[in-house]
């Protein structure tokens, strides 16, 4: 197994398609605090908009993810990033408007493009050979990580150095470029409605849901790293400032168990790989809580990571085995959903616990929650799952050779 076939020209236009695409998501809840933090209570407001923005995340996922058609799948997609880039516009024009306008507009901006990951994973897997999905998900993985890295620096730098509302229009430019690049790949992947089986598409994710519950485990370890490390440092006497390098550090290791995963076929079924990487990355974030030095935090939540990487790659692997493409891009959208309510999750019960525990306690309860998920998720994942013919015989003829 290599990378020679991912390194194609139809892979090189959907990442470009991408990183337009996802450079907003990545750049919006910083861009919106910093859009109206010099207003009266502007951090309370910030607050709100981001907390706005990604709840229409949530609920625009699955509910356009359901709506999408493989075969048709250029369309929608091209409403839905034209409609994104038209409400981060709307915001970036319009920084002193009614804060209700404001955050009616950042849900808009986070729902209208919300189907767009899942479809644009869909996509990229299309245009690959099948057996090189494996190393195309790690490059996707790869390429996610390098916009989160890169992005709060780039929202952050044009709001104090140039002006608070050019993030904002930054993002509408890079969403609207990116359904223009929409043309330059396929308008959808071969599907067609009877590999379902007859089965309806509410009724095929539903049968998925204890990935998506280990897939929101997943990311509540991230949310903990991310909101509560200030804290933690604080607590152990730690400069704050060591906060941004661990994180950095966290994501770097992200990034390369992206590009180890996609080196080999790996040992053991994918739910066992997933269940192994997954009480991992929670060893180590719980270890995280105990540890009194900076350096050796930053060593750990560099395993956290890498170990994370993988477990969130076996999650998307594991919904190409349950469903059948013409579901594929709604399962990578409620996949999407799940991930953003385990970390809002997460973040609102260490949030809470902050206000009466130590921040080290925090971080155990919100370990222990996602051990929970992870627990549930993995015993409901041992029973056979049936598979809707005729894609389910070659799952499993795939499975077998």
């Amino acid at each position: 197994m290599s990378y020679r076939d991912v390194a194609s020209k139809p892979v090189l236009v959907w990442a470009a398609v991408s990183v337009g695409a996802r450079m907003p998501v990545a750049m919006a809840p910083l861009a919106l605090v910093f859009l109206v933090r010099e207003r009266p209570g502007g951090y309370s407001l910030g607050a709100m908009l981001a907390a706005a923005y990604v709840i229409g995340e949530i609920v625009g996922a699955p509910l356009l993810g359901l709506r999408m058609r493989a075969e048709r799948a250029r369309r929608p997609l091209a409403v839905g990033l034209a409609l994104g880039a038209l409400c981060f516009g709307a915001l970036g024009a319009l920084p002193h408007a009614h804060p209700v306008a404001l955050a009616a507009l950042a849900f808009g901006a986070g729902a209208a493009p919300a189907a767009a990951p899942g479809a644009l994973r869909a996509l990229l897997t299309s245009v690959v050979p099948d057996r090189s999905v494996a190393q195309a998900l790690s490059t996707e993985s790869m390429l996610t990580f390098a916009i989160w890295a890169v992005a709060p620096a780039a929202a952050t730098g044009l709001a104090l150095g140039a002006a608070p509302n050019l993030p904002l229009l930054l993002a509408a430019a890079l969403m609207g470029a990116s359904v223009a690049g929409l043309w330059l790949l396929p308008a959808g992947w071969t599907a067609d409605a009877a590999d379902r089986g007859g089965e309806s598409m509410v009724r095929l994710l539903l049968r998925a849901w204890p990935v998506f519950v280990t897939g929101a485990a997943s990311l509540s370890m991230l949310a903990l790293a991310e909101l509560v490390l200030p804290a933690l440092l604080e607590q152990r006497g730690i400069e704050v400032g060591w906060a941004g390098p661990l994180l950095a550090g966290l994501a770097i290791g992200s990034g390369v168990g992206s590009f180890v995963y996609g080196l080999r076929a790996w040992p053991g079924r994918l739910r066992t790989q997933s269940l192994v990487m997954m009480l991992t990355v929670s060893g180590c974030v719980a270890l995280v809580s105990v540890l009194p030095s900076a350096a050796v935090m930053a060593a750990v939540l560099a395993v956290a990571g890498f170990f994370q990487a993988g477990a969130m790659l076996t999650r998307n692997l594991m919904l190409r085995e349950i469903l059948p493409p013409s579901a594929l891009a709604a399962g990578y959208s409620v996949m999407y959903a799940a991930v953003g309510a385990g970390y809002a999750a997460s973040g609102s019960l260490a949030g809470a616990l902050l206000n009466a525990v130590a921040p080290s306690t925090a971080i155990l309860a919100g370990v222990g929650l996602a051990l929970v998920l992870t627990v549930v998720g993995a015993v409901a994942e041992v029973r056979p799952v049936p598979k809707c013919a005729p894609y389910g015989d070659r799952v499993l003829h795939k499975s077998a050779s």
